[in-house]
């Protein structure tokens, strides 16, 4: 013990310096080392396992990525959206995007034909064709049938129970009862409510004031006079300064033909971004697709089920016009684009196809063979006209399909123009409330 204090005490004497330079000579030491292993590391350990800025942070990152894929994969988080889904648009199906986008599985409630009158007054489409269009979109995973208008707490309790739902999603418009009170106020309340951004420049009611505008000029139509009803779904503003009612000349000018605003993006989001695979079947059609119905579902999918890979072709506005006058095409080439491309029977859309086809399209997209259906809106007036196929019959590649149904956009105009009465009450209340979104209620949300 004597020794050990002794050596402390001699220790203790010694110049500051000399620690100094022991701790500069660590100091030296670790540094060489730290080099020469730094070096050594970089040559014989494989750089996926050596360490890089961000590495630890990337590698807990995919593993509760991993984690997080596994869960939902067992659990998966399912929402649930209603509604009528009347002459269904792709405002419609923007809202169906946006809520899978919640999720991982799309849980739709579809309103039947008798809650819908109770509520709104008499659908346009019946459920049959509803269901069609809706179990067509590519976002929707499951479909309820015959669910409430309003979301009661009974039926509440039933979706986050029997059906698993997580979360009931609805636009940021406003949707009442009767009574003029929140239909998913309950929801609301327990808080698994969520919402999605309203698709602006489409409507319902928009749409129906496109088609009986186009009633009232276009002899495709009808050959009758201007029928009264298509003052009614106006969503302009009567000229003041007239002072009393409007006459067919100012209905036509003030009614709303399109309020949509294309973006790249809406593009991006509603393609598929497919390829044809090589060696691929691959099966064209082509035509307006005006006012999306269950004639052009049913007519996607009996022409999917002759290849792989469907591609569909969209005349330009102008192309249709001169095939059917004034006011047509009812959407635009766009508007029309979107709804061909929400439905999951199609891989891609050439956005202002050329009407006759040629050589040329045929080789630049590898076409297999070309179809048409035996229902359009122009088959009342004969054959189509000989010029637009002569080349891929030439081929031996065209054919003509059966088309399942005989739904066309003027058979539905008709359908408006006999129930008058009904639809300008519905109509009135609607465009009541769609003015008062616009003008007052409207705020933004963040569009997913």
């Amino acid at each position: 013990m004597k020794l050990v204090s002794s050596l402390l005490d001699a220790l203790k004497a010694k110049d500051a310096g000399f620690w100094a330079c022991v701790a500069a000579a660590a100091t030296t030491a670790v540094g060489i080392v730290t080099y020469y292993a730094t070096k050594n590391y970089e040559i014989y350990v494989p750089i996926q396992y050596q360490y890089r800025p961000g590495t630890i942070s990337g590698w807990l990152a995919n593993a509760l990525a991993k984690h997080s894929r596994s869960r939902r994969k067992r659990r998966p988080v399912r929402v649930y959206l209603d509604g009528c889904f009347d002459m269904m648009h792709y405002g419609h199906a923007n809202a169906l995007r946006q809520a899978k986008a919640v999720g991982d599985e799309l849980v739709v409630g579809l309103i039947n034909d008798a809650e819908i009158l109770r509520c709104k007054g008499p659908p346009v489409m019946n459920e049959e064709e509803r269901y069609t269009l809706v179990e067509a979109v590519k976002w929707v995973d499951e479909i309820l049938r015959g669910v409430p208008y309003d979301l009661n707490p009974d039926f509440v309790h039933e979706l986050f129970t029997k059906h698993r739902i997580d979360y009931i999603i609805h636009g940021d418009d406003p949707c009442l009862l009767p009574d003029g009170t929140d239909a998913y106020a309950h929801a609301k309340k327990l808080g698994r409510f969520k919402m999605v951004k309203r698709t602006e420049g489409v409507s319902t009611t928009d749409i129906v004031g496109r088609m009986l505008t186009c009633s009232r000029v276009n002899h495709f139509i009808s050959d009758d006079e201007p029928h009264p009803l298509a003052k009614s779904f106006s969503l302009g503003t009567p000229r003041a300064e007239s002072g009393g009612e409007a006459s067919c000349s100012d209905a036509s000018t003030r009614t709303t033909l399109s309020k949509f605003l294309p973006t790249s993006r809406r593009l991006v989001q509603f393609s598929n971004g497919r390829v044809a695979p090589e060696g691929a079947r691959i099966v064209y059609i082509d035509g307006a697709f005006d006012c999306f119905h269950p004639g052009h579902v049913k007519i996607l999918r009996a022409a999917k089920a002759q290849g792989d890979f469907l591609l569909v072709g969209l005349h330009t506005d102008e192309e249709v016009q001169a095939r059917r006058g004034p006011h047509l095409p009812i959407m635009n080439l766009h508007e029309r684009s979107l709804s061909v491309l929400s439905c999951k029977y199609v891989d891609e859309v050439i956005i202002g196809s050329p009407c006759v086809m040629t050589d040329d399209l045929i080789k630049t997209f590898n076409i297999s063979v070309v179809v048409r259906g035996s229902v359009s809106e122009t088959s009342m007036l004969g054959p189509v006209e000989p010029e637009r196929y002569a080349f891929p019959r030439a081929e031996c590649i065209f054919r003509e399909l059966r088309s399942p149904s005989d739904i066309t956009a003027r058979n539905i105009i008709h359908r408006i123009v006999d129930k008058r009465t009904a639809f300008e009450e519905r109509n009135a209340r609607k465009v009541k409330g769609e003015e008062a979104y616009y003008t007052g209620a409207k705020t933004y949300v963040q569009e997913l």
